[in-house]
């Protein structure tokens, strides 16, 4: 198996875990632990391969990617009742998921295109979505709106990773350097609170009353 190939199945595998962590937090049943393992895991694969196109996304030609997110289900279903802590655990193991995704990601968007700016977004895009949408479905907020560093960690690796092979460094030391960059930064967002500048400005309206301040204009 090669190294892609295994970073391929272990960020699926990770991403799933934490659709049924978080499926568990919500108290679903079965079927609901399925249907978030499978989402969270190939959410952000199945957006990269609509992006790139080149025909059916990575699922549909090899079925194993949902049978792991089916496996993954499975057994957090049965376990995961044994852990106390269990938002704290899904959310290192999105960093981990993280991590190998978002050099998954580039390393598929620049043997697609050739392009390091191409490589380095759907390297961002098949890290973030599957978390964003986790949450969506969760209706728990969004990791985009918390404070501390995702997006910056994912775009980092990849960016890190395809430097390194642009650099024609081995792939196995560009994968080490992109997961380390991505898994660093967003480790110690989680643990040391680390965010970008926020925007720093009054806050803007609620909607109903600007919505009534344009009503009035128009009257």
């Amino acid at each position: 198996m090669s190294i892609l190939t295994f970073l391929d199945y272990a960020g699926v595998a990770l991403f799933a875990a934490t659709g049924g962590l978080a499926a568990s937090r919500k108290q679903l049943d079965f079927v609901g632990f399925l249907f978030f393992a499978a989402t969270t895991g190939i959410g952000g694969g199945t957006l990269r391969d609509l992006v790139l196109g080149g025909g059916p996304v990575f699922w549909v030609k090899d079925p194993t990617y949902l049978i792991i997110c089916f496996m993954v289900g499975i057994f957090v279903f049965f376990t995961g009742h044994r852990v106390e802590w269990r938002y704290r655990l899904l959310v290192w193991l999105d960093a981990v998921g993280l991590a190998a995704y978002c050099v998954m990601g580039a390393a598929k968007g620049l043997a697609a295109t050739g392009s390091p700016t191409i490589a380095i977004v759907t390297g961002t895009m098949t890290a973030a979505f599957g978390g964003i949408l986790r949450d969506l479905i969760a209706n728990e907020p969004s990791i985009l709106l918390r404070p501390e560093i995702y997006v910056t960690a994912a775009m980092a690796g990849a960016a890190v990773f395809t430097g390194a092979t642009l650099g024609e460094l081995p792939l196995w030391l560009s994968s080490s350097l992109g997961m380390a960059a991505a898994f660093g930064l967003r480790g110690g967002a989680i643990h040391y609170g680390w965010m970008l500048p926020r925007f720093h400005s009054r806050p803007g309206r609620p909607t109903e009353e600007a919505m009534k301040g344009k009503s009035r204009r128009k009257g």
